[in-house]
């Protein structure tokens, strides 16, 4: 048998993995930096699709580009500055990796001119596995931009670059003399490169937003910026990582048979105990309708000789999903139905949290991990969830359409998930990530919240400080998106449009008239209606049209009010989790009536009945 490895070698490999993998890498020094991108603005965009296709806003585009008047329009035929972080990926090159949600009758072609040639066939042909002649509809493509830091061999002067999509009627001597610099220089920076062939990409030095030219660090007398940072991360990471080994070793009672300790301190009164109702064991608490099917397991080590022979190497023929970290594999290990995240060494962040989370939280309706594996890459096994993901049955054409019940049923579940760690973990977690993709269904309908990559980590009455903008377009509330004001509420904002998802099964952000030349946020178009002062005929044309007449009018409609208590602009006016699951129960029952005037007085949110 194969010895397991100790929670002190596995914070040693990771140690090795995010200070050292950067050894072998061809990317050159410095391995990260700020980059931006210079983006072609084509007849019919604006800001909104503009900030969905690089996962930023419409403000913050305004912010970076002066020839933007406001961040409610922008001209044609001019180009605009769009900033991203710039890493090392796969250890081969320099660049980043956007996520691009597939419309029907894209091709590789179209998205290349949707991002202005800021990427190219050959790399969405690359690092994608759809046939370039059948991509899905509901699909999501890997999106890579090529950036550059510097090179030390060529001036210490430069240290922040613009990725230049060249269009036809440019020319070495007008980039040269846009930029402020000389032919020379920009030459020297891509050796080789046609300025006149408007498929090409060239690398450009450019002042920063303080009008100044950014050197490359320094990386004499001592250890260079990077690595430092690299070192401090680390160290974050181990600290974290070991903390919890101890408390896993040390703290956490074993479940066969015994006790476990509450979860919250709603729950201080009692304990949680292990009942013996499946091969997993599952723990309730009495009184606490969001505990039910709290589940209990432990993660196991797997080694990359395991995982890689139980999807052949990683065959194409296995893959079975593509994210913003890596791709999915479908596996049958140990007799158990798997699927294995491939992560890319430059992910360690995501991979700690997604670990820290699992590893601790158990729930029905949250997605169970299994095990993970650190060799050669970052690899974590989850239990393999048989129905895909809400956004493929609520728009996926060759999947039957979700019975209403049904659409009830997997917005409890979600809510319950998300209850839980909102409210019975210790620290609390919030998800920042949730979407119609991040909702699993199982083999009997039910719904699974998945992809904890992004959870922040939040002490119970501490306040939130200030944070690197994630998330997914569409699904962001105004306070995130414009301050970066962090709170479990904007969990309840992205449930909120998940539930308008479940009734239209149109997309977070709607292309009016069929088109990408105009869109609208789900929100306001749902918010329109819900104003109107006789809304009900008006909100049947937002029915998913595959419903037919087969749902009830009042139910829908109270689904339609709670999602607009969920997305109300004020976050301290929004109901907790708790409350949305007590809705959703009553909704979800057939034989009591709920009234939608008594639920928001019942949870001091009466207000939002008028608008208030």
């Amino acid at each position: 048998m194969k010895p397991r490895t100790e929670p002190w070698l596995l914070a040693l490999l990771l140690i090795m993995f995010s200070l050292f993998s950067g050894a072998k890498s061809k990317c050159g020094d410095p391995q990260s930096c700020e980059a931006w991108a210079s983006f072609y603005v084509w007849k019919g965009s604006n800001l909104t699709l503009i900030g969905n296709l690089f996962d930023t806003t419409p403000e913050n585009i305004d912010l970076l580009n002066d020839n933007v008047p406001n961040k409610d329009s922008v001209e044609s035929d001019i180009r605009i500055n769009i900033n991203f972080s710039c890493g090392c990926l796969r250890g081969e090159f320099l660049g980043h990796v956007f996520d691009y949600d597939v419309v029907q009758g894209d091709t590789y072609e179209r998205v290349v001119t949707n991002y202005s040639g800021l990427t190219t066939v050959a790399a969405l042909t690359a690092y994608n596995g759809y046939d370039p002649n059948n991509i899905p509809n509901t699909g999501k493509l890997n999106v890579t931009v090529d950036c550059m830091c510097g090179d030390r061999a060529v001036s210490d002067k430069y240290g922040f670059f613009t990725t230049y999509p060249i269009q036809s009627g440019d020319s070495l001597g007008n980039i040269a003399s846009t930029y402020n610099i000389s032919t020379d220089l920009l030459q020297r920076y891509n050796p080789g490169a046609n300025f006149s062939n408007a498929s090409e990409i060239v690398f450009v030095p450019t002042k920063d937003r303080n009008g100044s030219y950014r050197p490359l660090s320094s990386s004499s007398g001592g250890l260079g910026g990077g690595i430092i940072a690299g070192i401090i991360a680390g160290v974050v990471a181990v600290v974290l990582l070991l903390a919890f080994c101890i408390y896993v070793k040390f703290f956490r009672k074993k479940v066969e048979g015994k006790l476990i300790p509450a979860a919250s301190e709603d729950q201080s009164s009692h304990r949680l105990q292990a009942t013996e109702n499946s091969s997993d064991k599952v723990a309730t608490a009495p009184g606490s309708a969001g505990l039910a099917g709290l589940t209990v397991d432990k993660s196991v080590e797997f080694s990359y000789d395991e995982l890689a022979g139980a999807t052949d190497y990683f065959s194409m023929s296995y893959k079975i999903g593509q994210g913003g970290f890596g791709a999915v594999y479908y596996a049958e290990l140990r007799g158990e139905k798997a699927a294995i995240k491939k992560m890319d060494m430059q992910a360690t962040r995501e991979f700690l949290a997604e670990l820290k989370v699992l590893t601790r939280v158990h729930h029905l309706n949250l997605v169970r991990l299994i095990g993970y594996c650190v060799e050669g890459s970052l690899f974590l096994v989850y239990e393999f969830i048989e129905n895909g993901n809400l956004s493929q049955h609520l728009r996926g054409s060759e999947r039957e359409p979700l019975p209403w019940s049904t659409r009830v049923q997997i917005a409890l579940d979600s809510a319950r998930g998300l209850e839980y760690i909102h409210e019975h973990t210790v620290p609390v977690y919030i998800h920042r990530d949730i979407k119609s993709a991040n909702i699993l269904i199982d083999k009997n309908f039910h719904g699974k919240v998945a992809d904890f990559g992004l959870t922040k980590l939040t002490e119970v009455g501490g306040s939130s400080l200030p944070t690197r903008l994630v998330g997914t377009f569409g699904y962001m509330p105004p306070e995130y998106a414009q301050y970066g004001d962090v709170s479990p509420k904007i969990d309840v904002y992205a449930f909120g449009v998940v539930l308008y998802e479940l009734i239209s099964a149109k997309e977070a952000i709607v292309k009016l008239n069929g088109s990408g030349a105009e869109s609208k946020g789900l929100v306001g178009l749902f918010e329109e209606v819900l104003n109107q002062p006789d809304s009900m005929e008006e909100l049947t044309k937002l029915v998913d049209p595959r419903l037919g007449d087969n749902y009830p009018l009042d139910s829908v409609r109270k689904m339609a009010q709670l999602a607009k208590a969920c997305t109300h602009e004020n976050p301290q006016l929004r109901p907790s989790m708790r409350s949305i699951v007590v809705a959703l129960m009553t909704l979800s029952s057939t034989t009591e009536d709920w009234d939608v005037a008594s639920f928001y007085e019942n949870h001091g949110l009466v207000n939002l009945m008028s608008g208030r």
